[in-house]
């Protein structure tokens, strides 16, 4: 299985967005199903966006500030819940941009994947809208990136919650009250009590389910309340804004409000440049930045690279290892080290998978990088 890591040190791309990501060449252009794209971004160490050669740089970023707001959603740096983080790296997460619904590229890329990545959904060209951020039937970057991130992760990692399959979870108990009984097929007409009532014949349970999902993570997020929004999606979704959901889907109400559920609550506006990204962007003199980590998901040797300048000759340096509760389970580096590029092996057979931190310090200078475990 191949992994789509890459350490990227990001640089300020402006679009017609603020979003602090590189576009890059595709990392994979001989793979039978990835050759198809040309462009390639990395988001936040986890979901690997490929994109046809037709994709302007700016949906391209687009799609990438949209995928990290779902997965930061506020902002920080850090991906809210490290548990759906490393399903996502696990199952090398992938979110395809394609030209056309019914080019090649497409065709290739799906008879070729094998198990080389997890899709939860694909974006096409004429779907994404930059300025229109998650705007209904205008910008499908938000639903098909919130499938991905549901699919890859809450669905694998919280089953009891998210699971598709009937009477399997909180979210099918849910949309069985939201369709007014649980139907294997859709049924012609919907009971009158029904407020979800999705009619597209190729979707089955599940489907309806992942679909169910989004709606209800996007009408919290305020993104349908608009009288328009709301009288084009009544065919489909009737609790189009915050007090209607409240008050009419209670279950789903509770379970994507739950912060314990980690689901993101703030709408993408399509920006996104974080103080921790920027900070990456400086990079002392030398082979190495201050901190780099590969590989990264790792099991069960890392090598931590960093560099120690000629003025930090004298200074105490402490290389540590520190888990995520934030305790220090090992010291790699104690002592005054020779300027210069210097590289250690960590190896944490004895350690459990999950994810932990390196931290550099330096005097009174202090880089940490995110590492995580996969056993």
């Amino acid at each position: 299985m191949i992994r789509f890591i890459l350490l990227l040190l990001p640089i300020y791309l402006l679009a017609q967005n603020n979003v602090c990501f590189d576009i890059e060449d595709n990392p994979y252009p001989n793979h039978p199903a990835f050759g198809v794209f040309s462009k390639y971004v990395n988001v936040l160490g986890t979901i690997d966006i490929y994109a046809e050669s037709s994709i302007s740089d700016e949906k391209i970023l687009h799609v990438a500030a949209v995928t990290a707001e779902l997965l930061d959603n506020d902002e920080d740096g850090n991906i809210d819940d490290p548990l759906i983080e490393s399903s996502l790296i696990e199952l090398n997460t992938v979110m395809p941009v394609f030209q056309y619904e019914n080019g090649n590229a497409i065709e290739t890329f799906f008879d070729n994947l094998d198990d080389d990545g997890c899709t939860g959904a694909v974006l096409f060209k004429n779907e994404i809208d930059p300025n229109q951020p998650g705007h209904w039937g205008d910008d499908a970057t938000v639903e098909e990136v919130l499938h991905t991130i549901n699919a890859c992760g809450h669905v694998e990692v919280y089953p009891s919650l998210y699971a598709l399959l009937p009477n399997s979870s909180e979210l099918t108990d849910a949309m069985d009250v939201a369709r007014g009984g649980q139907f294997m097929s859709i049924p012609n007409p919907y009971p009158d009590e029904a407020w979800y009532h999705y009619d597209d014949w190729t979707c089955d349970y599940e489907c309806m389910a992942m679909e169910y999902l989004y709606w209800c993570v996007v009408t919290n997020m305020g993104i349908l309340a608009d009288t328009e929004t709301c009288n084009g999606i009544a065919n489909e979704w009737e609790p189009c804004s915050l007090e209607l959901f409240e008050s009419t889907d209670i279950l789903m109400f509770n379970l994507v409000t739950n912060s314990e559920n980690k689901l993101p609550q703030l709408a993408p506006d399509g920006n996104y440049c974080t103080e921790q990204v920027d900070t990456d962007s400086e990079i002392i003199p030398g082979d190495y930045p201050l901190l780099s980590l590969y590989p990264n998901p790792f099991n069960p040797t890392s090598t931590i690279q960093f560099h120690i300048g000629i003025e930090a000759q004298f200074i105490l340096s402490l290389l540590q290892i520190i888990d995520i509760n934030g305790h220090i389970v090992e010291t790699l580096v104690n002592g005054k080290l020779h300027p210069g590029d210097h590289e250690i092996n960590w190896d944490a057979s004895d350690f459990p998978s999950g994810v932990y931190f390196v931290q550099l310090k330096t005097g009174n200078k202090i880089k940490t990088e995110k590492i995580i475990l996969l056993k």
